[in-house]
């Protein structure tokens, strides 16, 4: 007879995860104190590198179901989730996520829904790149400056170009500008650039 154990995490110690057991139970899953496993981790942590998920899935054998609330209790993305479930399949335990439908996401139906949320995160993430793209172009288009301040005004850099031209060392000019030496190379390269064009 298959066990049926849960897995809840939080991110953050400050969080519970009494909500994720409420849920569970009220799905009609009767899991026994023992069997319900509750971490506190980042989702950027894969699962398997989880202390407390390490600890639950050894103790799972063949036909064992495994319970989570959300898929992004088992991780950060699409892939991760993914690499996840496959490990647990090829064990033989099956993952119910409650979000989803209770769905077994080692069966079939539960791999093609696995597929089309991947498809649909990656379509996201691709949206999101356009626009920021587009973004930063109309940004551009507007003359809009882009990265952190300068370290040095504009007057300040011209007197480096000029110092730098009558052959004083970057490592003096940035210690007489009280800046790093990447600074000042940064401003000979930019010069040397406008100089080649």
């Amino acid at each position: 007879m298959s066990r049926v154990f849960a897995y809840c995490r939080v991110s953050t110690s400050d969080q519970t995860t009494d909500n994720q057991v409420r849920e569970i139970e009220a799905a009609g899953f009767a899991i026994q104190a023992k069997r319900i496993e509750i971490e506190v981790v980042s989702g950027s942590v894969a699962a398997f590198e989880r202390p407390r998920f390490s600890r639950l899935v050894d103790r799972m054998e063949s036909g064992d179901v495994l319970v989570v609330t959300k898929l992004d209790r088992l991780g950060r993305n699409a892939m991760d989730v993914r690499s996840t479930i496959d490990r647990l399949a090829a064990d033989g335990i099956r993952v119910h996520c409650l979000a989803l439908g209770g769905v077994d996401l080692t069966s079939a139906a539960g791999r093609m829904t696995m597929q089309v949320l991947a498809a649909v995160a990656e379509f996201e993430r691709d949206l999101l790149i356009e626009r920021t793209t587009a973004g930063i172009n109309r940004a551009k288009a507007e003359g809009k400056a882009f990265g952190r301040p300068s370290a040095l005004s504009s007057a300040q850099q011209e007197v480096i170009r000029e110092l730098l031209a009558k052959g004083s060392s970057v490592a003096q000019l940035a210690r007489d500008f009280s800046t790093t030496r990447q600074t000042i190379m940064r401003i000979r390269a930019k010069h040397q650039t406008a100089l080649d064009s």
